[in-house]
Parts: C-alpha cells; structure tokens; sequence
C-alpha cells in the first residue's frame, strides 16, 4: 500500500487513544472581539447562507424597520397619533365652547329685543293716552260753546259770518274725534243718557228719550259728556 492510500494518524491516535469525535464551533457571541484568526480578509465576499444578513440577537424580521413606519416619538414620550388626538380633542372643546357662548349670546339678543319691543309698545300707548287726555281736556272746555252754536241754530240765529265760524269750529272737534249724540225717540241709555225728567205715554213701549236740554259727546268709545234728556216712560 502507498503512503497516500493510509492517512496519518491524528496525535490522539498516536497517543493509543480512541479517536474523538470534532464538536462543532460554537457561533461568536455577540460583541465578542474576534479571535485573530478570523479577521476578514480585504476583498472577499461576505459568506452566503442562512446566516447572511441577520443581526446579533435575532432574524431581521424580529426588528421593526427604524424609518418611522410604527409612529416616531415626540420629544416628551408621545407618539404622533397621541399629538394628533389631543389637538382634535382641543378643537372640539373649543367648538363646543364657540357654539354655546353663540347660544348664549342668541338667548339675549332674542331677549333684548323682547324688551324693546315691549318698550316701544308701552312708549306708543302712553304716547297715545297722553294725546287722548289733552284732546279730552281742551275739548270738555269748548262744550260750552258747542251748546251756544246748537241753541242758536234752533232759533235760526246762525247766520252770516257767524255760521260760516261755527261749522268750521264743529269741523275741527269732528276732526279730533269728538262725536255728538242724543236725539228724540232714541231708547234711554243710563250709560249715555241723563235723565232729567220722567213722563209717561201710551205711544211708547220703552223708556225713551222725549227732549234734549244738552246733546251728549263722546271720543271713540270715551264718554265726554252724557246727554241731558227728559224721557217718556210707558203706561
């Protein structure tokens, strides 16, 4: 046999011993220094296998890429969707705020307005009554002189100058509102008439104005004066 066909003994079996079994190489620890033997030599190619391209302490997926994709910290330990949920938050705080300071400002407006409007209607009324209460007084002084034109009329005294005087003064209280009333055969009213005599007649069927010793004057529903009047009564 040729010396290539017998390998050499290893020096366990020179030494009369069984031979042992090769342990595998345990992998370098991470951050250990490495041995000299293993530096890498300039120009070669990393090694390819399933340990190509891991990092120490785990698979690659183990890592979750560093570009932001799970949510960048903010500098005080919150994360962007917690910025973003608290200014919402604020903004809606601020409109629900907005909104019931608007409905605040709306209810007073409403009753701002209320009050003028019963302001002005309380102004327009007293502003109404103070003309009526003027108008009533000038016009009670001038009734006197409303008697003098009716009396002079019957006795066919109102002419000339006179009369031409006399219906512009009784256009002018017609103006103001003054209305004249009491007439013969008119039923007695307590609330318009005053009864000044009492008589009886078989020609009536209810008590009814006979004479009118002064006509009555009223303001719309306002009596000025009431009418002066004797009355028949029936049999």
């Amino acid at each position: 046999m040729t010396p290539e066909e017998h390998p050499a003994p290893s020096p366990q079996q020179e030494a009369g011993g069984e031979p042992l079994e090769a342990t595998p190489e345990e992998p370098p620890q991470a951050g250990a220094a490495p041995e000299p033997g293993d530096q890498p030599v300039a120009g070669a190619e990393p090694a390819a296998g399933p340990t190509a391209g891991r990092r120490p302490g785990g698979d690659p997926e183990m890592h979750p890429d560093e570009s932001g994709s799970f949510g960048e910290d903010s500098p005080d330990g919150s994360s962007e969707g917690d910025v973003s949920a608290d200014e919402d938050t604020a903004a809606s705080d601020e409109l629900t705020l907005a909104r019931t300071a608007l409905a605040e400002r709306t209810l007073d407006l409403q009753r701002l307005q209320a009050e003028f409007l019963n302001y002005k209607r309380r102004v327009d009324r007293d502003r109404e009554l103070v003309r009526q209460n003027a108008t009533f007084a000038v016009l009670s002084e001038m009734l006197p002189v409303l008697d003098d034109i009716d009396r002079a009329r019957e006795h066919g005294e109102l002419e000339g100058g006179f009369k031409a005087v006399a219906d512009s003064l009784e256009r002018i209280v017609t103006a103001l509102g003054l209305t004249k009333f009491g007439a013969k055969g008119d039923e007695f009213d307590p609330n318009l008439h005053e009864a000044l005599m009492h008589g009886h007649s078989p020609e009536v069927t209810t008590t009814t104005v006979d004479v009118v010793a002064h006509a009555g004057y009223r303001i719309g529903e306002r009596v000025l004066r009431a009418a002066k009047v004797t009355v028949l009564d029936p049999e």
